[in-house]
């Protein structure tokens, strides 16, 4: 059996990573040419092409695609087995249809953890240089992060900025309120608030504080007051904190922060983290359902099992996205809607292997 484990072995990683290779250079033949007008308007550089973007843009566009890529493999290599009868001849010699998914589990739980390993701590580094890049050269310059911006930083302490200019770090209309008990303690009001970098420190303009002393209000008031918040530029720029350039400590830090600022974002993050856990388990799972598709042999040949299959992959892809819609803003559970479409094809699995012929 060790033989047949290491020849089936063989055949998914082979046809796995050269499925791989085959489509990267597809992609990138056609992003080249969608991209190259704008490459040379904004003449950069030959270095930072290659090496910040597309060197950066091949594992992140591998770890997205890899459940889709182990699948096709999968129907691929197992349908050509089926068409050259070696099932048959496998099955005859007494070894068990359950005993063959063996080595198709291994190898796919295998891909999932590296998978789980690269979306965790591999790939959010690597995404820090491709989304610099993009930002730098490929998007439009970002004005405001966001308008209206509220911001909670801790139980008692709250903030507000009409607008916020990312990159001179000027926000024009700012307020900080300290609340406890349903009660205004201090507030401090400022027509615009630049973040000096050289002294660490907010300047204000227009600076005014209001405070509550002995059942009195005490008020002070300076055209220009220099301040050490806790809060920093960046947590005026969440929205354009990208979740794929977050490892899994910073995601699950930046996830603590949100809530106790009672953000609404929230969701968004905690169902990327669901998501990345996912990925052993959905690899071992399209595993299966490839398995059970392609080892009978049929009329139709390759083709046919490469279209049910790939038919599949794409209801599998269009399920995650209703799934992370119901999560975010349908009021589902995060956990739950993230391992529902993982659930739902572990059970199709289930019932097309038992079904498969033995």
């Amino acid at each position: 059996m060790k033989k047949l484990d290491l020849y089936i072995i063989k055949k998914f990683l082979g046809t796995f990573f050269a499925a791989i290779v085959l489509i990267i250079l597809i992609v990138i033949v056609f992003d080249i040419s969608e991209k190259i007008g704008t490459f040379i308007d904004n003449e950069v550089p030959l270095k930072a092409i290659i090496f910040d973007y597309y060197c950066n843009f091949i594992p992140y566009f591998i770890n997205v695609f890899s459940a889709l890529f182990l699948f096709i493999a999968v129907i691929f290599f197992t349908s050509r087995m089926a068409q050259n009868t070696e099932f048959v001849a496998i099955l005859s010699s007494g070894t068990s249809y359950y005993r063959i998914i063996a080595p198709y589990v291994v190898c796919a739980l295998f891909i999932g953890c590296i998978n789980l390993s690269l979306a965790n701590f591999v790939i959010p580094n690597v995404n820090k240089t491709r989304v610099a890049f993009e930002r730098t050269y490929l998007k439009k310059k970002i004005a405001y992060a966001d308008r209206d911006f509220h911001l909670q930083y801790d139980s008692t302490t709250f903030y507000y900025l009409e607008s916020f200019d990312v990159r001179s770090h000027v926000g024009a209309k700012f307020s900080r309120e300290t609340i406890k008990n349903n009660t205004l303690l201090e507030k401090i009001t400022a027509s615009s608030i630049r973040f000096d970098s050289a002294g660490n420190t907010w300047v204000l303009s227009d600076y005014v504080k209001r405070e509550l002393v002995d059942g009195g209000e005490k008020i002070e008031t300076t055209p220009i007051a220099k301040i050490d918040f806790p809060v920093r530029p960046e947590d005026f720029m969440q929205d354009y904190i990208s979740m794929d350039e977050m490892n899994f400590k910073e995601l699950n830090t930046f996830i603590r922060q949100e809530k106790l600022r009672g953000s609404n974002r929230v969701k968004f993050f905690e169902y990327e983290r669901n998501n990345r856990m996912t990925a052993p388990f959905a690899s071992a799972i399209l595993a299966l359902i490839g398995l059970s598709l392609s080892s009978n042999k049929t009329r139709g040949g390759i083709g046919k099992n490469l279209s049910i299959g790939i038919a599949l992959a794409f209801v599998f892809i269009l399920f995650l996205q209703f799934s992370k819609v119901f999560a975010t803003v349908g009021g589902f559970p995060v956990w739950l809607a993230a391992w529902t479409p993982v659930i739902t094809y572990g059970l199709i699995a289930a019932f097309l292997v038992k079904r498969a012929p033995k």
